[in-house]
């Protein structure tokens, strides 16, 4: 909390009482539960999870709702309320390849192994408002959500592999970093970029990720595969001496398949971009996966050139709670520093006044 001068905190305390009102609304409307905003506005809790770097699907409905739908606003109430949690241990990395699909589409194959799986998207709707959303309709049967528990889904990028098209994913010994408790330097490992990119705000991912498809960054992309769904969590636990699953979590990821590269021993191949967050958000991860790949320009001898290609520039920016707080710092009082800057412009502005004087006498004097 901030308060400049004596006496703040009594109109700051009649700030959050108006605020908890509005927040409120008409007290002739029912309050919306947390189970209403968690089942009905999925996608804003999914974001909130995402960007707040904590999977509770509760919690982040809890955070919509103190929010007022202020997604920044929620997202920064979940991170602040992460730092107060204890870590006793990390879990196994999520084996997507396992993932058991709820929507799974390809923009490289049409037949592949498995098919395509719709599932829940806006992809096909005609963006007109339905005025059946006015009412309380109740689902069509048949219509709630599937998942796939046995069926097989090969990732695309491993059929492309199979034939040496693509970059292999090489997986690292390397324990990761963890930008949450070590500052960021740079040039930063691709683990803690991807870290500031699953956690960085979706708007600003998006024209990053635009820009590049526009010639900023051009890296002539392919949608190899987006797949949501569930994916198992396990533990390592020592005295059992083996991983005990300790539940699921629902997860987007996207594999950008993009323009090729390489020559030499292995040939000319596909390079790829790599997008994972919590939840269904496709949006997010298909600008993610743009976004890590115009960052790998380095490993390309690809020239940085563009916005989206700067390490520095996107994970210095693309975090909203830390932009926000810096931009809105501004509504807080600078009362000092402007009265410094407003002397010094008087005051050059009275030697501005005295050399003009000068400079008209001189002419005078002259003439």
């Amino acid at each position: 909390m901030y308060v400049a001068v004596k006496g703040g905190e009594a109109a700051i305390e009649k700030a959050h009482r108006l605020l908890a009102d509005r927040r409120r609304g008409d007290r002739s409307v029912p309050a919306l539960s947390l189970e209403q905003i968690a089942g009905q506005l999925s996608l804003a809790v999914d974001r909130v999870m995402a960007e707040g770097s904590l999977y509770d699907p509760e919690l982040a409905a809890m955070a919509v709702r103190q929010s007022r739908g202020d997604m920044i606003e929620a997202i920064f109430l979940i991170r602040a309320y992460r730092t107060t949690l204890p870590r006793f241990g990390a879990t196994r990395p999520v084996e997507t390849a396992a993932m058991r699909i709820e929507r799974r589409v390809s923009a490289t194959y049409k037949d592949i192994p498995g098919g395509q799986l719709l599932g829940s998207t806006f992809d096909y709707t005609h963006r007109l408002i339905d005025p059946a959303m006015a009412g309380d309709h109740p689902v069509e049967p048949g219509a709630r959500r599937a998942v796939a528990e046995d069926a097989a889904y090969p990732r695309v990028t491993d059929i492309l592999n199979g034939e040496g098209l693509i970059e292999p994913d090489i997986a690292s010994d390397a324990e990761p970093g963890d930008l949450t408790r070590d500052p960021t330097g740079f040039p930063a490992g691709r683990d803690l970029r991807l870290q500031a990119l699953a956690r960085g705000d979706e708007g600003f991912l998006l024209s990053l990720g635009y820009s590049t498809q526009r010639g900023y960054g051009r890296t002539h992309p392919f949608v190899g595969e987006v797949r949501i769904g569930l994916v198992d969590l396990e533990i390592d636990l020592p005295e059992l001496g083996f991983a005990v699953n300790i539940g699921a979590i629902r997860v987007t990821e996207c594999q950008m398949v993009s323009q090729f590269k390489g020559g030499g021993q292995d040939g000319p191949r596909f390079t790829r971009g790599y997008g994972l967050v919590f939840g269904q958000s496709e949006r997010k991860a298909m600008s993610m996966s743009l976004v890590d790949r115009a960052l790998r320009a380095d490993e390309f001898d690809e020239n940085r050139a563009a916005p989206a290609q700067d390490e520095e520039f996107v994970l210095s920016h693309c975090d909203n709670v830390e932009a926000t707080g810096f931009v809105e710092h501004l509504k807080l009082p600078h009362y000092v520093d402007f009265q410094a800057e407003l002397d010094l412009l008087r005051m050059l502005r009275r030697e501005h006044a005295a050399e003009k004087t000068a400079e008209t006498d001189r002419q005078e004097a002259a003439e």
